[in-house]
C-alpha cells in the first residue's frame, strides 16, 4: 500500500461508527474475491467504491507466509485510509483437499482422517496460530456435512463422518478450538449437502429428504455448533424439496429465516457459499439474489471472484437501503450483524470505540 495514495476519502473519527453510510453498510454484506497476490487495482475498488465488508482467499492469492501477512496488512491499512471498518479476511482451510495454505504452513490430511477429538483440536490450534500470524481472521470450516455410507457423498472426502453425534463433536472442537484462538469458524453448508451426489459449482443439485430425517441427522452437528456459538452459517445451494421446492438454501426464506434463525435460534452471522458457482449464476440475476438474501435475513454474499457482479450485488444491496420498508430495515439488520461479529473480533482496531 501506498501511504501517500490520496485517492481515498479520509478516515472519520472512529467514534463515528454508528453512522455508516447506506454504501457502506450495503457494502458490509459483500465478501469478495480477486485476483492477484498483492493489493491490486481491482481490490482496491472493491475496498473504496464498494465498500466490501470482507474479503475471501483462495490459492491463487498466496505465495508464501511473509507475502500472505503483507497482503493482509496491506488491505486493512487500504480499509482504515477509506474510513472503512476492519474487514474479515476469510480463507477455506479444511485441511485435505479443501486447503488453500502452501506450504511450509502446515499441511493436515483432512477431516476423514481425524479419529479423535484431540486430532481436531490439534488442527484448531496450529491452524488459528498459521492464520491469525498471517492476518487471516476467519476460518471457513468446519465441514459438519454428514456423509451417510449408503449415499455417494459429494462430501465423502471432506466429511467427518456418517455418524452426526460424531461430526457434532469433532466439528465442535475445531469450533471452540479455532475462536478461542480469535479466528471466526464458519459451519457449511446448512442445512447439510451430504447427501448429495451433485456438485453445485456445476449444477443446481435438488435433495428430496424427508426434513424428519434431516431432523434426527444431518442437523444434529449445525444444532451442536450453534449452541457452542459459531461465529457464522454458510448456506448451500442445493434445493431442498422438501422444505423449499422453489428456492436453493441461499436464496430461501423457509430455510435461512424461519427455519436456521427462528426454529433454531440463531442469531450470528449466515453467508451464501460462492454465487459465482453454476447453481446461482445463470440462473437468477443479482436483484434477484440480493432480494432474496435480504428477506432470508442471510448476512453476507459471497462473491468469489473480481468482475462486474461485486458491482452489480452492492448497487442493488444500497438500492434495497433507500427503498426503505420492512426489506430495508432486514437489510440494515443484516449490516448490523456484520458489524457486531466485527467488533466481538476485531474490536481491539479501535474502529469500534464508542460504537453504540
Amino acid at each position: 500500500m501506498n501511504p501517500s495514495d490520496n485517492s481515498s476519502p479520509a478516515a472519520p473519527a472512529w467514534g463515528d461508527a454508528a453512522s455508516l453510510s447506506d454504501e457502506q453498510l450495503a457494502g458490509q454484506r459483500l465478501m469478495v474475491g480477486f485476483d492477484g497476490t498483492e493489493l491490486g487495482v481491482e481490490l482496491r475498488r472493491s475496498i473504496r467504491e464498494h465498500k466490501a465488508g470482507g474479503i475471501v482467499l483462495f490459492s491463487r492469492n498466496i505465495e508464501k507466509p511473509v507475502q500472505l501477512a503483507r497482503l493482509c496488512a496491506d488491505v486493512q491499512g487500504f480499509a482504515a485510509q477509506c474510513g472503512q471498518p476492519p474487514l474479515l479476511v476469510a480463507i477455506d482451510q479444511e485441511g485435505g483437499e479443501v486447503a488453500r495454505l502452501p506450504e511450509p504452513f502446515t499441511r493436515f490430511p483432512g477431516n476423514p482422517h481425524m479419529v479423535s477429538e484431540a486430532d481436531a483440536d490439534r488442527f484448531a490450534r496450529v491452524t488459528a496460530a498459521e492464520l491469525k500470524g498471517a492476518g487471516v481472521n476467519m476460518n471457513l470450516a468446519p465441514v459438519l456435512d454428514i456423509a451417510p455410507k449408503e449415499v455417494d457423498s459429494i462430501m465423502a472426502r471432506r466429511s467427518f463422518g456418517a455418524d452426526p453425534h460424531r461430526v457434532a463433536r469433532l466439528g465442535t472442537t475445531v469450533i471452540e478450538g479455532l475462536q478461542t484462538r480469535g479466528v471466526m469458524a464458519v459451519a457449511k453448508h446448512f442445512p447439510g449437502i451430504g447427501r448429495t451426489t451433485l456438485d453445485s459449482h456445476l449444477v443446481q443439485p435438488e435433495l428430496d429428504a424427508d426434513p424428519a430425517l434431516l431432523e434426527t441427522s444431518d442437523w444434529v452437528p449445525f444444532r451442536t455448533a450453534l449452541r457452542a456459538g459459531v461465529a457464522g452459517v454458510m448456506l448451500s445451494h442445493i434445493r431442498y424439496t422438501g422444505i423449499d421446492p422453489d428456492w436453493p438454501a441461499s436464496l430461501s426464506v423457509r430455510i435461512a429465516s424461519e427455519l436456521l434463525r427462528k426454529k433454531m435460534g440463531f442469531s450470528g452471522v449466515v453467508m451464501t457459499d460462492d454465487l459465482d458457482m453454476k447453481a446461482i449464476r445463470g440462473r437468477y440475476d443479482m436483484a434477484c439474489i440480493t432480494d432474496r438474501c435480504t428477506r432470508g435475513e442471510v448476512d453476507m454474499l459471497l462473491v468469489c471472484h473480481q468482475g462486474p457482479d461485486i458491482e452489480k450485488a452492492h448497487r442493488a444491496l444500497t438500492e434495497i437501503l433507500r427503498a426503505g420498508g420492512d426489506t430495508s430495515d432486514k437489510a440494515r439488520a443484516c449490516a448490523r450483524r456484520v458489524l457486531a461479529l466485527k467488533r466481538r473480533y476485531l474490536g481491539g482496531s479501535g474502529w469500534f470505540d464508542g460504537w453504540v
